[in-house]
């Protein structure tokens, strides 16, 4: 897990605009990852789409070019 507490202050914003990238880019790859084992493991894009807090058209758009899409 990421520690918040380590993060760099925002008073220091090339080291937290740095974090925010790294930040975004770690989540993006964990949530490609996740998807595609949920899929594997027969999870459907609504099931996928309510863990992630959107619709399944949102979840399924954003996401179904990046993960094995077993459930079209």
């Amino acid at each position: 897990m990421i520690d918040a507490r380590q993060l760099p202050s925002p008073d220091d914003p090339a080291d937290a605009l740095a974090a925010v990238v790294a930040l975004r880019r770690y989540a993006d790859a964990l949530e490609r990852k996740a998807v595609g084992a949920a899929l594997k493991q027969g999870w459907s894009w609504s099931d996928v789409a309510q863990a992630l807090g959107v619709s399944k058209q949102a979840a399924h758009k954003r996401l179904s070019g990046s993960v094995t899409d077993q459930d079209s």
